[in-house]
């Protein structure tokens, strides 16, 4: 049973003596990969099985969206920024939908098949032209658009055997600043939130496994950003929204939740406000200070994080060359290739 609460990173291609017994403490309930934890398709299934010999239950996550944010290439398939796919379903909503479904059952199946149990995806921001950091990143600027391609992602994500993170709750598409660099501030009212960038969230809720918050400041709701507001994470996404899937903090190390202290009390925060995962990247010395901290005390979290595990092949019975010869990879792979991207 994983009883952990914070996720960690690696820092290259093979986990160290000292890595793996930091996976192996109680308190830690998964690691985050990236592009520097990938040469091949080999090598990333040799890590993450060494990974699970040291704890069967240990989440193992990428970011792998598609476009500019996909950690692992080739011979992973190419995904298209989901703005691609926005794109075509202005032209031909069938063949965006077709293919939405196709980019997630196939970005989660050759995942699952090197052991990696869930991508943090879909984005469910709407861009509105103001964030740079989000931009093609989302499906675009109509919360109707929005929700349909996703739903149809989400569809194919879960037909593979893959749970799904939501993000960046409640929406950070229209807010200038980058919160990996400062803290945005998003001025609106929560009417005009609800009515906009909350639409997403709130119809896709039943459908996701997970959220992921932004470190955005809505000051007209609360004085802290969303990552760590009992409002907006206990109040309106438990409450209101109904959602009771995990709630994932994004990284404890980006600026916008720096002016919130230090890392154990971002940490503390964040667990205060109703996060169930702390993720800590890129600062070791800040991701052991949360080790100091207790465990948030939850049954509920028990069933909620089984539901992380994706259908992995932890033995790799399901060889990579075997699914790309598959009749339902090629299916996918066509849908894909016949985007323009």
């Amino acid at each position: 049973m994983n009883n952990g609460f914070i996720m960690l990173d690696l820092e290259g291609q093979h986990a160290s003596q000292d890595e793996l017994e930091l996976m192996a403490n109680p308190k830690v309930c998964g690691v985050i990969l990236f592009a520097r934890n990938y040469h091949s398709f080999e090598q990333l299934a040799q890590l993450t099985a060494s990974l699970r010999r040291v704890r069967s239950e240990l989440l193992i996550a990428v970011d792998q969206e598609g476009g500019r944010v996909q950690r692992f290439k080739d011979p992973f398939t190419r995904i298209p920024a989901m703005r691609v796919l926005g794109d075509c379903f202005k032209q031909s909503p069938i063949q965006a939908l077709e293919a939405a479904r196709s980019c997630g059952w196939l970005l989660a199946s050759e995942l699952l098949a090197a052991g990696v149990d869930f991508s943090f995806t879909p984005v469910l921001d709407i861009d509105t032209g103001n964030s740079s950091v989000i931009g093609d990143r989302a499906f675009g600027s109509d919360h109707q658009l929005v929700v349909s391609l996703a739903s149809c992602l989400i569809d194919g994500l879960h037909e593979a055997g893959m749970p799904v993170v939501g993000k960046h709750f409640p929406g950070h598409g229209s807010v200038a600043a980058d919160s990996h660099l400062e803290l945005p501030v998003d001025r609106r009212n929560f009417k005009q939130l609800e009515q906009f960038d909350l639409i997403p969230f709130q119809r896709l809720a039943p459908k996701l496994d997970a959220i992921m918050p932004a470190y955005v400041l809505y000051n007209s709701v609360d004085a802290v950003p969303a990552g760590v507001s009992k409002i907006w994470l206990k109040d309106i996404l438990r409450g209101q929204l109904g959602f009771d899937g995990l709630i994932i903090s994004d990284d404890l190390s980006m600026e916008g939740i720096a002016g919130s202290g230090d890392y154990k009390t971002r940490g503390k925060l964040a667990i205060e406000a109703g996060c169930n995962i702390l993720l800590a990247c890129n600062n070791r010395a800040g991701a052991l200070e949360l080790l100091e901290l207790e465990r948030p005390q939850s049954g509920e979290n028990d069933a909620r994080m089984k539901r992380m595990l994706g259908n992995t092949s932890t033995n790799h019975s399901v060889d990579f060359k075997a699914l790309k010869n598959s009749k339902r990879w090629k299916m996918a792979s066509e849908r894909i290739k016949g985007l323009e991207f």
